[in-house]
């Protein structure tokens, strides 16, 4: 399920969505907040594009309302109905867990929105392999 070759394994390390073999971003720790945003612009083993046309990550933006949503309903439920909170320290939990969360949700919004439009390339990533074994 998070193998090579899979969309999910793409999402999750931030690698190059063609062929699995270097993350996209120049620091893969999103908590590193100066480099944040700072990409490769090329996949250094297939030579994919990653900013597909200008501006392309400003559509990642849409995907991060639905991320964030879904770790703020994360913070709600642990919360108040597992932890037993009260409703406002259930919602200063919602704050503070998007708040911690922002670099990850970010950088999860830009995995799956470049996987949309990009799909894993079995010969991309055997070709990256072979020139890798070679030198």
């Amino acid at each position: 399920m998070f193998k090579k070759g899979s969309k999910l394994y793409s999402i999750f390390t931030g690698s190059c969505p063609k062929c699995h073999q270097e993350s996209m971003y120049t620091n893969p720790n999103p908590y590193v907040l100066n480099k944040l945003f700072s990409m490769h612009e090329r996949c250094k083993h297939c030579n994919t594009k990653y900013q597909i046309e200008p501006s392309f990550f400003y559509g990642s933006m849409y995907v991060s309302y639905g991320v964030g949503i879904a770790f703020a309903v994360a913070a709600f439920v642990i919360s108040y109905l597992f932890l037993g909170s009260t409703l406002n320290t259930a919602f200063i939990a919602i704050i503070v867990a998007l708040i911690v969360f922002y670099p990850v949700i970010v950088r999860l919004s830009r995995n799956i929105w470049i996987n949309i439009f990009m799909s894993y390339d079995k010969s991309l990533a055997k070709k990256s392999a072979t020139k890798n074994n070679a030198i």
